[in-house]
């Protein structure tokens, strides 16, 4: 390779994996936790998924919120959980006007966070439905849980709370769509500078070398390795995060602006038309039957959403989506729409038989991005490979800050480079004591909501951030996070044990191998805590920082002498 093309490799490596070094840690943390996100919220509520199927009945919901509400003419959705221990139910106001009565807004209207935003009025609802303990789990920040908040941080997702104004996008799936674009250009063309020696260094380690020696094959060989999983992750993170982006220019195209349209034909949007008639159904309908008549028919397929419109109106119309399980089609959606009065099927697709090319695209990369497509065992491989990026992104920030701790880079220079480091490093080496703690405190906190989880994580995030921050010493800061993992990632199942009397022993004689595998997997982390804490204290070589400032001064001064005499002596 050529000099030219090596430092343009090398340049657009270093400064596009600097400017995203910190934020692309915290996606990489978080989103290897969120591959396990329904086990973290079984774990978290003390009851499995694993060991006790939920039974999906949607009649119950709809009795208990006729309980409260006419449902006459409304719109109801229900977006099912992954495992489909629970739904996402949002109800709207009523199409029949002399139902529907808003009151009118306040002129200050408290605003409220997530997904408890969605509906327009006081006549609309929006709540989350457990089928595991058939009720209403609350609205969406009160039954706001740790595998919702990891699984939303890893697209930056609170971001757009603290910055609510509009650009068009939310802000933080902005941040994090641009991150992973430029986290492409760090992937290739890093992979470019070490194609000519990636065969002769492939196996290259020297753990008994200089720090940046151990760092570099460090960053080499685990970079390399886990290339095609990072790989993967950056394009279909780009593709989820920040469609609206790249389908914009296909819209004004293709579809004169109307993007609704766009998005329905990419199938991520059903258009349901009916007209009310104000004239009601004169005989009820069993919502369950209709579902259960499909799971049959569909084999191998789960369901993610219900819809009904016009609700008990002669326009009724219900429309069910599903989606078919890898093991049995890998690519593929199903769709059935039915008109309640008559009967008739007015569009209906199979999830199993009637894939096609949009199904086979959306689902490589829905698949890819989130492994579940072979179980546990792929989705641990792939949390393996995350917490190995996150490895590949410590040792880069220090390759960059040895690099640039030189006699002859100027003292500000120098400072300044220290200080980014040590902002970045105390960020990220700070998440798992800080994520560890927050699942302690889940079992001792009288009461858990969005709220309680923010203040938990972020504060004490906060908090022990700023300590590394000021103590300003790379080595403490490796020591104490690493003692601070052994203690309180131990500490998660003896919380649980304590707290719920669900300890590991009890957990596997039950088969509840979801809360099982938490509590195993913090415990395993501990071990690796404790594992490389022990290897830094016993074999770890000092490392200093900024150690040459004071030589470097009085080499200048004595330089500078030098020349003054040099020049008196041509003089004379």
């Amino acid at each position: 390779m050529d000099l030219r093309k090596y430092n343009i490799y090398f340049h657009t490596h270093t400064i596009s994996g600097i400017f995203i070094a910190a934020i692309l840690y915290v996606i990489f943390f978080a989103g290897s936790f969120a591959f396990f996100k329904d086990d973290i919220s079984a774990w978290q509520k003390g009851t499995s998924i694993v060991a006790r199927k939920p039974v999906q009945k949607f009649n119950p919901v709809i009795d208990s919120l006729a309980d409260k509400h006419n449902l006459q003419g409304r719109n109801l959705d229900f977006y099912m959980q992954r495992q489909g221990q629970g739904a996402y139910v949002s109800m709207s106001a009523s199409a029949d006007t002399t139902i529907t009565k808003p009151k009118p807004k306040p002129k200050k209207e408290e605003k409220r966070r997530g997904r408890g935003r969605r509906g327009g009025d006081d006549d609309s609802a929006y709540f989350l439905y457990s089928f595991t303990e058939n009720k209403a789990a609350g609205e969406y920040a009160n039954a706001y849980d740790m595998g919702e908040f990891l699984y939303r941080l890893h697209f930056l997702a609170q971001l757009n709370q603290v910055f609510p104004f509009n650009i068009g996008t939310p802000i933080g799936y902005l941040i994090a769509g641009i991150v992973s674009f430029l986290f492409l250009f760090a992937l290739i063309t890093g992979l470019l500078l070490h194609w000519d020696k990636i065969k002769s260094n492939f196996f290259v380690f020297r753990p008994l070398s200089k720090w940046k020696t151990v760092w570099t094959d460090m960053h080499t060989a685990l970079g390399v390795i886990g290339f095609p999983f990072q790989l993967v992750f950056a394009v279909t993170g780009v593709v989820l995060i920040v469609n609206y982006v790249i389908l914009s220019p296909f819209a004004s195209l293709l579809y004169e602006g109307n993007s609704e349209k766009l998005y329905e034909s990419l199938q991520y949007n059903r258009s349901m038309t009916a007209e009310y008639t104000y004239k009601p159904m004169k005989a009820g309908f069993d919502l369950d039957a209709f579902v259960s008549k499909w799971k049959k028919e569909w084999k191998g397929s789960e369901i993610t959403r219900v819809s009904v419109r016009n609700y008990m109106d002669e326009s009724m119309q219900v429309t069910l989506e599903s989606k078919p399980n890898p093991q049995a089609a890998f690519a593929g959606s199903g769709l059935v729409q039915m008109e309640v009065v008559s009967g008739k099927i007015l569009a209906k697709k199979s999830p199993t038989t009637d894939g096609n090319y949009i199904d086979t695209v959306k689902s490589l990369v829905f698949h890819l991005h989130f492994g579940d497509f072979g179980g546990k065992p792929l989705r641990i491989v792939f949390f393996i490979l995350g917490l190995m990026g996150c490895v590949v992104i410590i040792s880069g920030i220090l390759i960059w800050f040895v690099a640039r701790d030189k006699v002859s880079t100027d003292a500000y220079k120098r400072k300044f480079n220290f200080w980014a480091s040590n902002v970045f490093l105390a960020t990220c080496l700070s998440m798992l004591p800080v994520t560890a703690f927050t699942f302690i405190m889940l079992k001792t906190l009288p009461k858990v909501d969005q709220t309680a989880i923010y203040h938990t994580y972020f504060y004490s995030w906060l908090i022990l951030s700023v300590y590394f921050i000021i103590r300003r010493d790379f080595p403490l800061m490796n020591r104490q996070t690493l003692l601070f993992s052994i203690v309180l990632c131990l500490g998660v199942p003896i919380a649980n044990g304590i707290s719920t009397g669900l300890w590991m022993w009890t957990t596997w004689g039950q088969g509840a191998f979801d809360i099982f595998f938490i509590d195993a997997l913090f415990l395993a982390l501990s071990v690796c805590c404790a594992f490389a804490y022990r290897r830094v204290r016993m074999e770890a070589k000092p490392f200093k920082v900024l150690k040459n400032e004071k030589r470097e001064h009085t080499t200048f001064k004595t330089q500078s002498l030098k020349v003054n005499v040099n020049f008196k002596s041509y003089d004379n």
